[in-house]
């Protein structure tokens, strides 16, 4: 791990319902399983939900790529819930997870200190609200609130992910891309949409990252598997320590 760059996805997986409204999340774990990632980012995951079966697909996304997974719902409504979640199979330190200002449908984050090799990374995940100033908001709690500095004394090297609903012309993109830097930009080829995923149109899932760590590339992954697995892309990024 200390001698190769850290694979790093972001993937809103609508309930892993495919834009061809196939529910298959055998077909999410493949998507991922060809990155490679090390650290996955899920948003619209469904555990113990009526609608998708009953089943817990945190667990059996990351149960087929042989991975540990962390959700946190954002949405419980009884037995059901609806979230976030980061899988991987590198060690993991310190977890939170928590609501935050919502106007509408309930949103919250979660972060995970991952150690890689004898390093700490910080990742943070969350899926932004619909409506612009909700968006504000929520993006200053994650900025401002010790979301992105962890329980060390230094703060660790950071990245801040998911899908943000926001396009980088939006107020809440100009928010974070102040104090962080944007992966699609640091990683040298031209920035692509992520949704929706058969056409995609905006620039919906972001990964952005702290001063030290470096992109050596970052891809939104575009392929026939993609195009139905989700109606987003995924977003994939490769970084490594400063």
């Amino acid at each position: 791990m200390q001698d190769r760059p850290i694979k790093l996805l972001t993937y809103n997986v609508h309930s892993c319902i495919g834009s061809d409204r196939k529910l298959d999340p055998g077909r999410i774990a493949s998507v991922i399983a060809e990155t490679g990632a090390d650290i996955i980012a899920l948003q619209e995951v469904d555990v113990g939900r009526r609608r998708t079966g009953g089943i817990d697909q945190a667990h059996v996304i990351a149960s087929l790529l042989k991975m540990q997974a962390h959700f946190h719902p954002a949405l419980s409504v009884a037995e059901e819930q609806y979230g976030d979640a980061i899988i991987t199979a590198l060690p993991t330190g310190v977890i939170k997870a928590g609501p935050l200002p919502s106007a509408g449908e309930t949103r919250g984050a979660l972060s995970v200190e991952i150690i890689a090799g004898d390093r700490k990374l910080l990742v943070v995940n969350t899926h932004l609200g619909l409506r612009g100033r909700e968006r504000i908001q929520q993006m200053t709690t994650l900025l401002n609130s010790g979301w992105l500095h962890g329980t060390a004394e230094a703060p660790l090297p950071t990245v801040l992910c998911g899908d943000f609903n926001a396009i980088p012309s939006s107020a809440t993109y100009r928010l974070v891309a102040r104090s962080l830097r944007d992966a699609q930009l640091a990683g040298g080829d031209a920035p692509k949409a992520t949704f929706p995923s058969r056409y995609p149109l905006m620039r919906l899932d972001h990964i952005f990252v702290t001063d030290d760590l470096v992109v050596r590339r970052a891809m939104v992954l575009q392929t026939r598997l993609t195009k139905v697995a989700s109606d987003h892309l995924p977003l994939l990024a490769e970084i490594s320590f400063a």
